[in-house]
């Protein structure tokens, strides 16, 4: 990524550090408001809606990246830990400008879709950190609830089956929200993915051929 270091070298110096540990203190933040003083709706304000944004309220440009993932206070505790660790393990691989440049294209395609359909939360924008954290660490292994010992690479093909299941069977809506906020995935990783599956092509190929021409010397 030339593009990236250029980029680096003139403002590297206004990466913000230790991002995702900012982002996730947010979010049990505004989880406990919204368990503790419903009556204040801090969720409500914070979600990213096109015609509230249009009238004025443009706080909800940046402030979606804060809504809380979950109501439990039991899932709550595992999914912030969780994209913490990706977010963390992205940023200590890349550095934090990287990592920053990540996550903001990973906002900025959320807020396109978001003006498109009329809305959007960071549910796709916070796994696409989980897809980046695969991408690097497949054979990282994490308590699943605490418990469960599962290798990352196995939750990230049944989250991307996931997708694929609401890319075909979802709304419209749904499919413009999943492709813009993975626009950061696929900057980042989609050139080593396709690359990957043109190896994989070719390889397969090779071997059907090599197969073929051993059965066939076989024969006589």
């Amino acid at each position: 990524m030339n593009w990236l270091d250029k980029l680096e070298r003139k403002c590297g110096r206004v990466a913000i550090p230790n991002l995702m540990f900012l982002i996730v203190c947010g979010m049990f933040t505004v989880f406990l408001c919204d368990l503790l003083l419903p009556q204040l709706q801090v969720s409500y304000w914070l979600y990213l809606d096109r015609g509230l944004v249009l009238q004025g309220q443009v706080w909800r440009l940046l402030t979606f990246i804060f809504l809380p993932t979950s109501t439990s206070p039991i899932w709550i505790i595992f999914s912030l830990y969780f994209y913490y660790l990706a977010g963390s393990g992205l940023e200590s691989q890349w550095g934090a400008f990287r990592f920053n440049v990540y996550y903001l294209v990973g906002m900025i395609g959320t807020i396109i879709g978001a003006m498109i359909t009329g809305g959007a939360d960071n549910t796709y924008l916070n796994l696409s950190l989980f897809f980046g954290f695969a991408a690097l660490f497949p054979n990282f292994q994490m308590l699943l609830f605490f418990i469960i010992p599962i290798k990352i690479k196995y939750l990230a093909y049944l989250d991307a089956l996931l997708f694929l299941a609401g890319l075909i069977f979802g709304t419209w809506s749904q499919r413009v929200a999943i492709l813009f906020s993975i626009l950061n995935f696929l900057l980042f990783f989609g050139g080593d993915f396709f690359r990957n599956i043109r190896q994989t092509i070719k390889y397969r190929k090779r071997q059907k051929e090599f197969r073929s021409y051993f059965n066939n010397n076989q024969r006589w």
